[in-house]
């Protein structure tokens, strides 16, 4: 297995709301660990909120006896919110905080995916697909047929997120599952790159670059190049998987 992750604070932010955790080694029961949380912008403590959910889901995993990666995760997730919550209403400096997560584990030639929020898992094999399913108000309406993508680039209401972590004592969180291929690569990343890099773009970059390393910091430059309007997050997993099936 080979990985790279990265955040860069963008060209329009002063602190950076992102976070990442990589980890190919096991962390608890689960046999690797990649992680891409958001802060939510505009918001108190958005920093504070993205690390401290990260980190309180892996004290949940590193805790949880279970041996079903699903249900770790659900849980750590559900722990997650909780603590957060709890902080933001116990901290008036905390007001209104809270983060996305997306977050994989790879158990032999599966991928095991978490989403909520809006940052996005992305695999990438003969083309580029989007897995997770965005949890905001625009994509909402995409998904209704009431906007077009294209509509929903430029759109006002763009950045108005339905599912967040922190913000209430329940938690939906959606669960995915991928066959892997050989030579499949995992994209995770907040919508700091997604918002300003195309799937074309992205699918390019993939397409044209020696190793994950190179892949993710020309991913980080072309969206400060498009502009740079938030943080940018980008955690990058090649499994090592030999078997190929044709789906």
């Amino acid at each position: 297995m080979k990985s790279y992750s990265v955040t860069d604070v963008g060209q329009k932010r002063q602190v950076n709301q992102d976070f990442v955790f990589a980890s190919e080694e096991p962390v608890g029961n689960l046999p690797n660990l990649f992680i891409v949380a958001d802060g939510m912008g505009g918001h108190n403590a958005g920093d504070f909120a993205s690390s401290f959910a990260v980190q309180t889901f892996l004290h949940s995993v590193l805790e949880d006896e279970n041996q079903n990666p699903i249900k770790i995760i659900r849980s750590a997730i559900e722990e997650a919110n909780l603590k957060v919550l709890e902080k933001a209403r116990t901290h008036a400096d905390m007001s209104g905080m809270g983060t996305t997560m997306v977050l994989v584990t790879v158990v032999d030639d599966y991928a095991y995916v978490a989403n909520v929020g809006d940052s996005r898992l992305y695999l990438i094999e003969n083309g580029i697909t989007q897995i997770t399913k965005d949890h905001s108000l625009v994509q909402e309406l995409v998904r209704r047929g009431l906007l077009t993508k294209e509509e929903a680039q430029n759109h006002p209401d763009k950045n108005k997120i339905t599912r967040v972590i922190g913000i209430g004592p329940e938690i939906e969180v959606d669960f995915f599952d991928i066959h892997l291929k050989e030579n499949s690569t995992l994209l995770l990343c907040s919508d700091g790159l997604s918002n300003m890099v195309s799937d074309e773009e992205i699918w390019r970059i993939a397409n044209t670059s020696r190793d994950l390393r190179e892949m993710g910091m020309r991913l980080v430059s072309l969206a400060n190049e498009n502009g740079g309007k938030d943080n940018i997050a980008v955690v990058l997993v090649q499994p090592d998987t030999k078997e190929v099936e044709i789906c």
